[in-house]
């Protein structure tokens, strides 16, 4: 009954595969990790908490469906061409704290990254991240077949003349979105602009921009960052006062776990600076133990520890969970599926005659296998401190249906390139069954050969 299923699916089996079994550990890791989550004075269990999730994942597989089910790529580049727009529009509801009643920007974790729509809560830079890959798929085709309607408008403008040069057209349509999201990702945090700045950089070396032209812009952007870091620093935050998370990221790439044990053992035992240092390790060294207890086999399901001191564990430390119950064996079975399909990603790709096409597919790909292996880089203490999750498994509303449409969007080019190419290998049999008859009438034609 199970491969009857997986055979009559359309579209890249393996990325399905790879997508349901990610959905169907996330399940299963959510149950065990949801210890802090239940709240006895409210009555919530464990049970409600995983209902909750279930609920979730059963909405995400549906996003994913109906993406999946879409058969035209126009659609996807409509949508692209606006995505920028989109990403700006949220960007600057976060910046300028924007409340409209029901929608309005609202703060999460001592930073502003979720707007609130008619209750629901979005992590704008969860979804800004797969809004900029559309739309730099969308740009780079754009701009590489040279439809370019308002440059070709703005270049007949007095002092605009510039914008007829090949590269600025390019820094129109791609420098100057990608440069304008990571500014305004950055107000909100400095680990979410490097992470996205990277991850669009990829993309736009994927669409075949030579890295010669990029070194001028990346060091004008390392530049305009480090203006704003040293003002802001200098003028104690009068200067650039919006990107005020700019402490916070100096201090977690300045201090590591080291300093803060060192501040638990210099300040008396429940000082205000000795426990602020404690709040500060206890995750991170949770985490470190966590993986360090799980071993090659684990401890079992439902046998961790560190769920009890890591709060967040559902989230930003799911990867230390998966290790400490499931061993090395589980983590490799992990790191095994995103590796998968970022290998799926780029065959599909390489099959596709559509750059837009092959764009998208690849930067979702690489997408969300990058923010799987920097969460767990982060987990194992590889990095800074930094609130990426574990996509479709960490527990998360906006995050898992985001990816899931990420994934919806992957299985539907797939789906759609499949059938062009059975579509194609049709007229090609009924081409070469036509030429063979002719042949039988014209049998000289064997010399010419």
């Amino acid at each position: 009954m199970f491969w009857r299923f997986v055979d009559n699916l359309e579209g890249d089996k393996a990325v399905w595969m790879i997508a349901l079994l990610l959905m169907a550990l996330s399940i299963i890791c959510i149950f065990s990790s949801t210890t802090l989550l239940a709240n006895s004075t409210t009555g919530t269990t464990r049970v409600d908490i995983v209902r909750e999730h279930l609920f979730i994942v059963l909405a995400g597989l549906a996003v994913m469906i109906g993406i999946y089910n879409i058969n035209d790529m126009k659609w996807f580049r409509t949508f692209g061409k606006y995505s920028f727009l989109l990403s700006f529009i949220m960007l600057m509801f976060l910046t300028l704290r924007i409340n409209l009643g029901v929608v309005r920007a609202c703060e999460f974790n001592g930073a502003w990254r979720a707007i609130m729509v008619f209750g629901f809560q979005v992590h704008v830079f969860e979804v800004v991240k797969v809004l900029m890959v559309m739309y730099l798929a969308w740009a780079i085709d754009t701009v590489k077949h040279g439809e370019l309607t308002l440059a070709e408008k703005l270049s007949n403008i007095k002092h605009l003349e510039f914008l007829r040069k090949d590269f600025w057209r390019r820094a129109m349509y791609i420098y100057f979105p990608v440069f304008t999201v990571c500014l305004l990702v950055m107000t909100g945090s400095v680990s979410s602009m490097l992470f996205i700045g990277t991850i669009l950089f990829l993309v736009i070396i994927i669409g075949g921009i030579r890295i010669r032209e990029l070194i001028p812009i990346i060091v004008a952007g390392i530049a305009v960052v480090s203006i704003i870091v040293v003002g802001y620093n200098k003028s104690d935050g009068r200067m650039f006062s919006k990107f005020e998370r700019i402490p916070t990221a100096v201090n977690r790439i300045t201090r590591g776990t080291n300093y803060y044990l060192q501040e638990i053992q210099s300040n008396p035992k429940n000082s205000e600076k000795w426990q602020d240092a404690v709040d500060d390790v206890r995750q991170p060294m949770g985490a470190k133990l966590a993986i360090k207890e799980g071993g090659i086999l684990g401890k079992g399901p439902g046998h961790s520890t560190q769920r009890y001191v890591v709060s967040v564990m559902y989230g930003d430390y799911m990867f230390a969970f998966i290790v400490e119950e499931y061993g090395i064996i589980g983590a490799l079975l992990i790191i095994m599926l995103y590796l998968s399909l970022v290998s799926r990603g780029s065959a599909i790709a390489r099959n596709l005659d559509n750059q837009f096409a092959q764009c998208v597919v690849a930067g979702l790909a690489v997408l969300i296998t990058g923010q799987a292996l920097m969460h767990m880089f982060i987990n194992i203490d590889l990095g800074p401190l930094t609130g990426q999750t574990l996509p479709m498994i960490s527990h998360g509303k906006s995050s898992f249906l985001v990816f899931s449409a990420a994934f919806g969007v992957i299985l539907s080019i797939s789906r759609i390139a499949k059938k062009k190419l059975a579509s194609f290998e049709e007229k090609e049999k009924a081409r070469l069954v036509n030429s063979d008859n002719e042949d039988e009438y014209r049998p000289d034609d064997i010399n010419k050969i």
